[in-house]
């Protein structure tokens, strides 16, 4: 396992400010053994919808045209209550390529509730079904920023929960969803989504968690929000590419934002899932993009710009050539340790974002 100075801070910073908090969360209940799936039958979630858009790429946001309204939906898990104004955190969840899945989303969330946080569950496939329901058609029309646009307007729909603080909101993406947490962070993007709240302020996310984010594109623009961000990688992945990811990291850190890597040495792709070993779909660790300051996405291959679905087919098409599967497999060992190194992390984000 490779732990960074960063993460050794983390904790002492943990270890501190945990009294502070005793008396609202037993925050070290993050860094413990998390609970056992089969036990949380009682917290189900509840569907809920939002006002939301779907910019097809970062230079779209904003643009009435290029950017039609859409209704969000997730599934929101609440902690027990009742529950003093303002007083629960909050984690977003943006799933993968494959879709919300019963051994991730909706497991991690449930988990997340009996711990004492709310978790959103967003479910950007589902809302979109106009635009593909198979596997290709989906990852070619509904993108990463639409993925963004569900994230920090969920910010915003949380934020109408009394119970829920949303300078106390942490989120976190797998796979495809750990792309668009990483690209959340960027200052450039914050700055045309974040919510409006009724005061005139606009949160941003408290920290962010990428679980296996291929590392595909880096930004012009390398300032961010500020908030830190958690990467968690399998040595063994072979769509995540750690010296890009490294690459990646280094920019945001340069943006003025923590960035803490841990590397699962025996881990493959979707370590959290459901399936056995195998190999699956193309490999994409060969794209390579680009996103430019006015939040053109460029392929860095073709200079090629991804404007629109059949530029993307074709940019995807072109960097995936002759790339053959890549290995997923569950990894129960692997999904514990990550479990717990995400809890803590967690707990140092809620300790350090904490009301007074």
């Amino acid at each position: 396992m490779a732990w960074s100075r960063a993460s050794l801070l983390a904790v002492v910073l943990v270890a501190v400010a945990l009294p502070v908090m005793a008396a609202a969360v037993n925050w070290s209940r993050l860094m413990e053994p998390w609970p056992d799936p089969a036990a949380l039958a009682d917290i189900p979630g509840t569907p809920v919808s939002w006002a939301s858009s779907s910019p097809f790429a970062p230079d779209d946001i904003g643009d009435p045209g290029e950017a039609p309204t859409t209704t969000a939906l997730g599934r929101l898990y609440l902690p027990q209550g009742p529950h003093e104004p303002r007083s629960i955190p909050a984690v977003i969840l943006l799933h993968g390529s494959g879709g919300v899945l019963a051994s991730r989303e909706l497991t991690y969330a449930p988990q997340l509730a009996h711990m004492r946080v709310a978790a959103l569950v967003v479910d950007s496939f589902g809302a979109r079904r106009d635009r593909g329901t198979e596997f290709i058609e989906r990852v070619l029309n509904i993108t990463e920023t639409m993925m963004l646009a569900d994230a920090y307007s969920g910010l915003g729909f949380l934020a109408t929960r009394p119970e829920i603080d949303p300078r106390r909101v942490v989120l976190t993406g797998f796979s495809y969803g750990a792309m668009a947490t990483m690209y959340a962070l960027y200052a450039q993007i914050a700055d045309k989504l974040a919510p409006t709240l009724p005061g005139g302020e606009r949160p941003r996310f408290a920290g962010h968690a990428a679980f296996y984010g291929p590392c595909i594109a880096r930004f012009d623009d390398s300032r961010t929000t500020g908030a830190p961000l958690l990467m968690l990688l399998g040595g063994k992945d072979q769509i995540t590419d750690q010296r890009r990811c490294a690459e990646v990291a280094d920019d945001l850190r340069r943006g003025c934002s923590p960035v803490e890597t841990i590397v699962y040495p025996e881990a493959v792709h979707q370590w959290d899932g459901a399936f056995a070993p195998r190999l699956i779909g193309r490999n994409l660790a060969g794209c390579s993009f680009r996103v430019e300051h006015d939040g053109t996405i460029r392929d860095t291959h073709t200079g090629l710009a991804m404007s629109g679905p059949f530029r993307r087919k074709i940019i995807l098409g072109l960097c995936t050539l002759g790339a053959g599967p890549y290995p997923i497999g569950r990894d129960d060992r692997v999904r514990a340790q990550a479990s717990l190194d995400y809890g803590r992390f967690l707990a140092s984000v809620f300790a350090a974002s904490a009301r007074p």
